[in-house]
């Protein structure tokens, strides 16, 4: 089959314009819309559990035609040359910059599995072989410890006696502080606290840096450690943040800060 010279070129033209017109989602007062921010958009929303869909592509493209009808009316009208506005988007600027350095950086430096594995074997000594549960009462004077023992003795109940606890962490749960290992605690605590027997409350008021402690012992057992596999992605964050921590205090020593 033959063309003519003229539905030949116009062919031509039309395979020639295709690839521009799907690159676009659309195109608002003669400024495209780049096809990218619709999949960026799709992408992000499959992210937080939204499947790819017409729907959703339709609702992202009604989207991002209203913002890109705002940004046009904002640019008319000066916004951008506000000084908010002007010290926002520097911040915003320095924030993506700043992300795109550090997601660099720990792709270079990934946590390596033996990193994980000393981490986890680490944090696997310091819960013990045992943990307990116990509760306190804390406050400012060794009299004042003497006095609340005192009255336990005679028959007070201790969930009342911590409602006047200097800790407001656990005084409006009767002192309690759930089941935990002995690390969790300063020495003086968890040494007072590991030869109490169950129900047993200390005889003597313990001192630390916090004040005066009376402690009761409801109850220990056999620490309960869960698997590698269990924790691992919480190890690999919390390792991956030390290092990005470090690189960036690395950063700063060497810079000249006057």
């Amino acid at each position: 089959m033959k063309f003519k010279p003229a539905t030949l070129l116009l062919a031509l033209s039309a395979v020639a314009a295709t690839p521009a017109i799907a690159q676009n989602v659309a195109t608002v007062n003669g400024k495209a819309i780049p096809a990218a921010q619709m999949e960026a958009a799709v992408k992000q929303a499959a992210a937080q559990g939204q499947p790819d869909s017409p729907q959703l592509r339709e609702m992202i493209k009604k989207s991002l035609i209203g913002r890109e009808v705002l940004v046009q009316e904002a640019t008319k009208q000066g916004v951008a040359a506000n000084k908010e506005v002007k010290d926002a988007l520097e911040q915003a600027r320095q924030d993506i910059i700043i992300r795109a350095l550090l997601v660099d950086y720990v792709k270079k430096n990934p946590v390596s599995d033996a990193e994980i594995k000393a981490a986890y074997d680490q944090f696997k000594a310091s819960k013990g072989d045992k943990e307990y549960h116990a509760r306190h009462i804390l406050v400012k004077t060794e009299k004042e410890a003497t006095d609340i023992i005192a009255k336990l003795k005679g028959g007070a109940k201790f969930e009342e006696l911590a409602k006047a606890s200097q800790d407001p962490g656990s005084a409006a749960n009767g002192g309690d502080l759930d089941w935990a290992a002995p690390g969790n605690y300063v020495k003086p605590f968890a040494d007072a606290m590991v030869a109490l027997k169950d129900g047993q409350i200390t005889e003597k008021p313990v001192q630390s840096q916090f004040g005066y402690h009376v402690i009761k012992l409801e109850g220990s057992r056999a620490a309960k450690v869960p698997a590698l596999e269990e924790i691992k992605p919480q190890i690999a964050e919390s390792l991956t943040q030390r290092k990005v921590a470090a690189y960036r205090d690395q950063l700063v020593s060497k810079a000249k800060v006057q």
